[in-house]
């Protein structure tokens, strides 16, 4: 039989030598890429050595190597204030010590995906080298893994890491004892830990010096984390393959044969699945973004956050600023300008009112406003700006036309009414200037029917403090048809310009255009909020759970998901986790299945989001979209 085979062979191998021959012309191919990682060859010293006591590492390995991002990629535990040099020196791995090590600690080198082969750039996964400076290596270790607390999706590259001392303040004042990183699927072990008591943490370290500062990224346990090892007994089953013929048509099978099975026993590491919230404080930090002057009449100051306080503003002569500046022109705008501030202030706009003011291309101002120090705490800033507005390039000609049309200019009014206006939405009407004046009775909403033109009773609800946005409210019936007018001078803007007549048609879509659902929890809790998904992971609606069930109406026909979270503090939105307070974030709970819905059609689900843990509950359409809870 095994001569068969080898003449069998080497007829295949004769023709492919002779197939390969005729094809003289083709040129080399190239070959297989290198998948194969580098190979550890010799350590210097043993990886696990006792009583180290010298200052380097070498590491040889059967290949040229180079290192990727060893700033990211390289941890030593416990960390150093001054990190090693780590250096790929040819075939070598060379590390450096740049302070002295501690005596009688065990310290781990974890290498990530640092360790590449030079051509192709294949890591090595998995290094880590370990060495004690006493006469012991600490051999406990942990693992769990690691989560957005907002999305549920595995969080990354992120420092996980332990304190001996269990005072609250080791956070945010001690180096960790030891650490570790998340892996891409948010996973963790530290190896190397002694017998004993640990908080465990989990920083986005921002600032790189191993402490907690506010405004990075963090998780905490509630409880304490004793590491402890356990030996069990565990059975394998040793297995070997056959290659036979089938009786039946002759095709070659295979054949899975039971060979032996052999106890051992083995040595598992408690706990083994962690489980960590990662989450973003509401702090935020304070400081001021630029200044945008996009259009003659007005500039903008942006921040990068809410303002609890306006700033305050002093308008600079340009002598102030520059010393060969003319100041013969020169006018404070601040008595000619009116502010529009965005709903939580961190836009303020500064309409400018006199024609002066509003021909001058550069405005200087000194700003007073606070921001947030290193510390995280609040000071005042001084900032000398300028606000320039540059005139838009263009031909003689097309200027005229431009200067002509500024010159004729009305104030135009944008509407949201459609030919498939939603049951639900409301009549929106948006100017491109602030409103100085505006007249209700010149607002005028007539419902077509059989000819006829029936008035409808409409109220006005300005949406800003300029006026720039009005809604108009009225009782809307499905699929019926109105007409909008809206009288020319019905609005004028703060430099006096009117509108021109405005009249649309809008047309209200019918109760078969849409879907409803109704969502029923399994275990019924009285704080839990429903949001409703799209298929971005983005908040659509929200509801809260209702014990009958909670009924969105009028839906699109097309694919939802869900999820709920437990409004612990009752304040109608998902709460984030605070430290100093010791609360975790509020929990989020997913429906694990899509909903696509159809027209004309009410459909029901039962939601027990106690079913499965939560970790698992995000539908894979939705792994890792990362819209925060935006609505």
């Amino acid at each position: 039989m095994k001569l068969k085979q080898y003449i069998f062979f080497g007829g295949i191998l004769t023709t492919l030598l002779f197939a390969s021959c005729a094809n003289r012309g083709q040129g080399p191919q190239g070959g297989l890429r290198d998948s194969i990682p580098p190979v550890v060859l010799k350590e210097t010293p043993l990886n696990g050595t006792l009583n180290f006591i010298g200052k380097e590492i070498v590491v040889q390995f059967d290949e040229y190597i180079q290192l990727d991002d060893v700033q990211k990629n390289v941890l030593i535990s416990p960390p150093q204030q001054t990190p090693p040099e780590v250096k790929a020196i040819g075939k070598k791995l060379s590390v450096v010590f740049q302070e002295d090590l501690i005596d009688s600690t065990t310290y781990t080198l974890d290498f990530g995906p640092a360790i590449c082969d030079y051509n192709e750039k294949v890591p090595l996964e998995g290094y880590v080298f370990s060495f004690s400076t006493g006469d012991v290596i600490d051999s406990l270790s942990i693992a769990g893994r690691l989560y957005d607390a907002s999305t549920l999706n595995p969080k990354a590259g992120i420092l996980i890491g332990v304190h001996r001392n269990l005072d609250d303040s080791a956070f945010q004042t001690i180096p960790f004892t030891r650490i570790t990183r998340s892996d891409s699927e948010g996973n963790f072990v530290m190896h190397n830990l002694q017998p004993g008591t640990y908080r465990i943490y989990a920083l986005d370290d921002i600032s790189r010096d191993y402490l907690y500062q506010p405004g990075e990224a963090l998780a905490f346990a509630d409880s304490l984390v004793v590491p402890y090892c356990t030996r069990e007994i565990h059975t394998d089953t040793i297995w070997y393959d056959t290659l036979g013929i089938n009786t039946l048509n002759g095709d070659t099978m295979f054949t899975r044969i039971i060979d032996s099975t052999y106890t051992h026993v083995v040595t598992h590491f408690y706990p083994d699945s962690l489980i960590l919230w990662c989450f973003d404080e509401t702090k935020q930090r304070h400081y001021f973004q630029g200044v945008r002057r996009e259009e003659q009449h007005a500039f903008t100051l942006i921040f990068s956050t809410a303002k609890d306080s306006l700033p305050k503003i002093r308008a600079l002569r340009p002598s102030e600023v520059d010393s060969l500046a003319n100041d013969s022109a020169w006018i404070d705008f601040l008595p000619y300008s009116m502010l529009q501030a965005s709903p939580n202030k961190d836009t303020l706009t500064y309409w400018l009112t006199d024609s002066l003011v509003i021909a001058m291309d550069s405005i200087y101002f000194e700003m007073e406003h606070m921001v947030t120090d290193s510390l995280y705490n609040l000071v005042p800033q001084v900032d000398t700006l300028l606000a320039v507005y540059r005139r838009p390039r263009m031909s003689e000609k097309a200027r005229e036309s431009y200067e002509r049309n500024k010159r004729n200019r009305k104030l135009e009014l944008q509407t949201n009414a459609s030919s498939k206006f939603e049951i639900y939405d409301t009549i929106r009407v948006k100017a491109d200037f602030p409103i100085d004046s505006i007249r209700d009775d010149m607002f005028h909403l007539w419902q077509k029917k059989d000819n006829l033109l029936l008035p409808i009773t409409i109220s006005m609800e300005k949406n800003d403090s300029m006026g720039m946005e009005v809604y108009l409210l009225a009782v809307l019936q499905p699929e019926a048809n109105y007409q909008l007018k809206i009288d020319s001078a019905a609005c004028i803007d703060i430099y006096g310009v009117a509108n021109d007549s405005t009249e649309v048609s809008l047309k209200v879509k019918s109760k078969e255009e849409y879907s409803s659902l109704t969502v029923k929890m399994t275990t019924y809790d009285s704080l839990a909020r429903i949001q409703l998904l799209n298929d971005k992971d983005e908040v659509v609606r929200e509801l809260p759970a209702s014990p009958e069930g909670t009924t969105f109406e009028y839906l699109a026909p097309t694919t939802f998901y869900l999820r709920l979270y437990i409004d612990q503090n009752n304040d109608n939105e998902w709460t984030t986790g605070d430290w100093l307070l010791k609360r975790q974030p509020e929990p989020i709970y997913y429906f694990p299945k899509k909903l696509k819905l159809r027209a004309n059609w009410d459909f029901e689900e039962n939601f027990d989001h106690l079913a499965i843990p939560r970790t698992n509950s995000k539908p894979k359409a939705l792994a890792g979209k990362d819209n925060k809870n935006k609505r």
